[in-house]
């Protein structure tokens, strides 16, 4: 009996693949599926024909590797002529500890990372020519009692720095090479932090696990300028992140129980949309949520981390009360990829392409790796 089944699921799954490939002929102008050595939270681009993904397990070394594209998804022209059509690994090193996130410097060659047990930060240099390998440069040590793995955010303006904490009151920003500290925002707030991100070099944004989103300015006391609770959630204890939309005035704030409000830093206390979305939520792993905006497709979000789907969303019909939304596509290749009897991997990171309106990249729990541009016009619902 046991082995009827579990040749029926065999069967199964090889015709829900079959399925999907078929789809996808329609569904994907482009569709590359890799697998990488380890499971990533993080895909940072590196200008824009390169990545820098990370392991994250705990209790060993982790790879942090630099990958550049197929010439594929960087041609502009005549893609069969292009020779390259996979992943290339440019340099490599090792963490001691998982990476839960990671930010390049824009205009440098450095790299920081965060992860477990505690607050303090990764400063790596990427390979130069006296080294093919990325190298742990410096480690910058935050005091903060009690604190979970810092969320990072950084600029090159006017010095490379770093912004970073775990909770409000443990904010700080650090010249990444002096170590020398610049700014702490000296708030007796202590909500965990969800999500941060400068909007320039003097002024940043924060999203708290509970759903508060401030606004800070390092050029004035008190620095913490705006607030804005947003409308309650249909359940208690939900999780908030945030993702920051082009020119970054507008903020998409995403719960763990699928709802979206759109807000503009221009007035905190006003939401410009609110949204439901139609996504999974029994059993979510709360630190894989993850919103996007489209850098070249106006108005749309990308979310995940719900399951082995990525949803698309088109934002810019979106009201005050929209009530349940429909995605404009959804990428479901990491759930039907999955082996038969074992359960479904989440979506841990999704990236957009920083030119091309409808590529995305998406990993998950599984170490799948994938690159999709999906045709306009096909939901994939």
């Amino acid at each position: 009996m046991a082995a009827a089944a579990a040749e029926e699921a065999e069967d199964c799954w090889e015709s829900e693949w079959d399925w999907w490939m078929a789809e996808s002929m329609r569904l994907y102008n482009d569709l590359h599926v890799f697998e990488l050595q380890e499971t990533t939270r993080v895909i940072e681009w590196i200008q824009d024909r390169s990545i820098c993904v990370a392991g994250c397990h705990l209790g060993k070394k982790n790879e942090i590797l630099e990958l550049s594209l197929p010439q594929k998804l960087c041609a502009k022209g005549n893609k069969g002529l292009c020779p390259e059509r996979d992943f290339k690994v440019e340099h490599g090193g090792f963490s001691d500890r998982p990476i839960y996130d990671l930010n390049h410097v824009p205009g440098t060659s450095l790299l920081v990372s965060s992860g477990p047990p505690d607050t303090s930060l990764q400063v790596w240099r990427l390979a130069t020519d006296e080294s093919n390998a990325i190298e742990l440069v410096s480690t910058l040590q935050h005091q903060a009692a009690g604190g979970r793995w810092a969320k990072i955010s950084v600029t090159c303006s006017p010095t490379p720095q770093v912004l970073h904490g775990s909770k409000v009151s443990d904010l700080t920003i650090q010249e990444i090479e002096s170590q020398k500290v610049r700014f702490t925002v000296g708030a007796d707030v202590h909500d965990p932090i969800s999500v941060l991100e400068f909007l320039d070099h003097s002024t940043f944004s924060i999203c708290s696990l509970n759903g508060c989103l401030w606004l800070a300015d390092t050029r004035q006391r008190p620095s913490l300028i705006g607030r804005s609770d947003l409308p309650a959630s249909s359940s208690s204890g939900c999780h908030w992140t945030m993702g920051l939309g082009s020119g970054h005035s507008k903020a998409a704030m995403l719960s763990s129980d699928g709802h979206v409000a759109v807000t503009d830093f221009r007035d905190l206390n006003k939401t410009l949309s609110l949204a439901e979305l139609r996504v999974p939520t029994s059993g979510l792993n709360n630190d894989y949520l993850c919103l996007t905006w489209a850098p070249c497709l106006q108005g749309h979000i990308a979310v995940s981390g719900f399951n082995g789907t990525v949803h698309v969303y088109d934002t810019s019909s979106w009201s005050a009360d929209s009530g349940s939304v429909e995605p404009t596509f959804v990428h479901r290749g990491h759930g039907v990829t999955a082996e038969p009897n074992r359960e479904i991997p989440p979506v841990t990171r999704h990236a957009w392409h920083p030119w091309k309106p409808q590529t995305l990249l998406s990993a998950a729990g599984d170490s799948s790796f994938h690159v999709w541009d999906w045709v306009a016009g096909n939901s994939a619902r």
